[in-house]
């Protein structure tokens, strides 16, 4: 069963006419240094074929938080309870009830929301989590909001998220 889809257009339509510029020679010749892409030696000494998820750690309050999903098809940042308890951070969770939807649909009830500041390769940026009792493999998810804030990419495939600096293309291995 398909759910979901686009609507067909009723009435006019625009033609679109694409234009492509013949370039000759590789794009790896031609990219900057802050050029954001993935190529063979992003692999490293990763084992393919796999099929994990993007997980990596963090800073928080100068702690390293592990297990951190990042999590492109997430609309929220969440964060576990326990974590915010073990930072001494529970006076500054906002209590805010929200209801989360997962993949599945069900419903979850937010705790509250606390915003952190994240320290991510010495780039640090304040984050809005939303607080979830529920148990979660993970101590935090990391949604599109922060992803596409930081202006990252993400990769699975080459287990690494990239994302501009002022000093260039930052690396975050899972």
């Amino acid at each position: 069963m398909i759910i979901g889809g686009t609507d067909i257009p009723q009435g006019p339509t625009i033609k679109r006419i694409k234009h492509f510029a013949a370039i000759e020679g590789s794009i790896r010749d031609r990219a900057t240094k802050d050029t954001l892409a993935f190529c063979e030696e992003d692999f490293g000494t990763l084992t393919r074929p796999h099929n994990d998820a993007l997980v990596i750690s963090f800073l928080l309050n100068n702690i390293r938080i592990k297990r951190v999903l990042v999590d492109p098809g997430s609309s929220a940042n969440v964060i576990r309870p326990k974590v915010v308890e073990q930072l001494g951070l529970l006076d500054q969770n906002v209590p805010a009830s929200r209801v989360l939807h997962g993949f599945n649909m069900a419903g979850e009830i937010t705790k509250g929301e606390i915003a952190l500041s994240v320290d991510m390769s010495d780039t640090v940026q304040n984050t809005k989590f939303h607080v979830i009792g529920s148990d979660m493999r993970y101590n935090a998810l990391l949604g599109r909001s922060r992803i596409h804030s930081m202006r990252a990419v993400p990769s699975t495939l080459q287990q690494m998220m990239k994302f501009p600096t002022k000093d260039g293309i930052t690396t975050i291995y899972g």
